[in-house]
């Protein structure tokens, strides 16, 4: 059973949520994230990414950041930018984009359970991201982002939910400048709170959309305050991590395309031929790019042309939850073998265009500093949840998930 629990939210005024809030902090870098936050002393990448008030000669990993962060953090709320609310109590998120609606539970989830695996991964991390967030959490004695989960529908809270987004006034409604609404609501009734609880102890599992490094620093940083308070009870706020909660069939996860800077030194000929032996190879005739239009599909686009790719059946294991994956296909059959990378992870001669960006970006990349590029189409939530329950790995970059949680709307103080 999953243990969720509502919190004392730490959110803007709302005649300053839409100044407050920003992007999630690993979507920008330093650079873009100052011309963000530029004129706008509101905004909480002065928080996420506090380098941006901070001169660039000093590196954005530096505790002078760190300490940064918590200054900017305490300012707002001593300026009563940020106000925490009295109770504990869960938030609705809802966010449209192009016509399309998420709704999810804003509430706290347990490190235990993100360390016994009723929280379900589907990414490794790597080390030095996850201690940027543990400083920027620890410094800041709070969740300032939260970790974006999904689980398996359920009915009855689909119909909390839903009754109270229509019978009560949100308390945050306003359009990001990417045109997205986001609108929030409070449940501030005790018997909706206790059996919004009552339900998650029914749900098995919950998994990891989007946020592998921040949930892993944040029960890093449940750890770390644990031995640094050897009479804990297990109750206090450090043993939970902010989440937004939504269920499966709200989520929309978009392609995740690759670019490549040459063909590891094979001519176009031997290039074609190679791919020939593991993919049917179609020139592709239509307007604009492909775009795959099922798995097992992929757009390529080489000298100007794109051409349609089937892998052909054997090639891959069908059983297997992650090699029967497109973005395993992809590697194991062609980025491996033919264009000699190894470890996409590591290798910088490929790189990865997340489908927001939109077809015409990989034709951009291409012109610009790169050979070749293919597109994908968008893995499934419950690839998702296949490979997670199997307790094994997906590929780096198989998910795009849009719209971005943002920032800023709510934050968790850890003690």
């Amino acid at each position: 059973m999953a243990v969720v629990r509502p919190f004392k939210g730490i959110r803007p005024k709302k005649e300053l949520v839409d100044k407050v809030a920003c992007l999630p902090y690993d979507v920008m870098n330093r650079e873009e994230a100052k011309e963000m936050a530029k004129g706008n002393d509101y905004s909480f990448l002065h928080v996420v990414r506090s380098e941006i008030d901070i001169d660039d000669s000093i590196s954005q990993y530096d505790n002078v950041v760190y300490e940064k962060a918590r200054e900017n953090l305490d300012n707002m709320i001593k300026d009563e930018i940020l106000i925490q609310d009295e109770q504990p109590t869960y938030y609705i998120y809802r966010q449209l984009m192009n016509g399309r609606v998420q709704t999810g539970l804003v509430a706290c989830t347990s490190i235990d359970d993100y360390m016994n695996d009723i929280i379900k991964k589907h990414e490794f991390t790597r080390p030095a991201k996850e201690q940027d967030r543990i400083n920027n959490f620890d410094y800041c004695d709070a969740n300032t982002a939260p970790i974006f989960l999904t689980y398996r529908k359920n009915d009855e809270l689909n119909k909390i939910i839903n009754d109270w987004i229509k019978f009560n006034i949100p308390v945050y409604n306003f359009v990001s400048d990417d045109d997205i609404t986001h609108i929030a609501w409070v449940i501030n009734d005790q018997k909706i709170v206790d059996r919004i609880g009552q339900i998650f102890e029914g749900i098995d599992y919950l998994y990891i959309a989007d946020g592998h490094h921040r949930s892993a620093s944040s029960a890093k940083v449940g750890l770390k305050r644990r031995e640094e308070n050897p009479n804990y009870t297990g109750e206090e706020e450090f043993n939970f991590f902010m989440s937004v909660i939504f269920p499966d069939e709200d989520l929309f996860i978009m392609d995740y395309n690759r670019v490549v800077k040459d063909l590891n030194g094979n001519s176009t000929e031997e290039f074609m031929s190679k791919v020939k032996e593991k993919f049917k190879v179609e020139e592709y005739t239509g307007k604009d790019q492909y775009r795959p239009q099922e798995k097992h599909q992929f757009g390529m686009f080489l000298d100007n042309k794109w051409y349609k790719l089937t892998a052909i059946e054997g090639t891959y294991d069908k059983e297997d939850p992650v090699n029967s994956l497109d973005a395993a296909i992809l590697q194991n059959n062609l980025f491996n073998p033919i264009l000699g990378i190894e470890n996409p992870r590591t290798d910088e001669r490929i790189d990865f265009v997340g489908g927001i960006r939109g077809l015409k970006e990989l034709e951009k990349r291409v012109a610009n500093d790169m050979k070749i590029a293919f597109s994908m189409y968008p893995t499934t939530i419950e690839d998702l949840m296949g490979v997670a329950d199997a307790n094994m790995v997906m590929p780096p970059k198989s998910t795009w998930f849009e719209p971005k949680l943002r920032s800023g709307m709510f934050i968790h103080k850890l003690s």
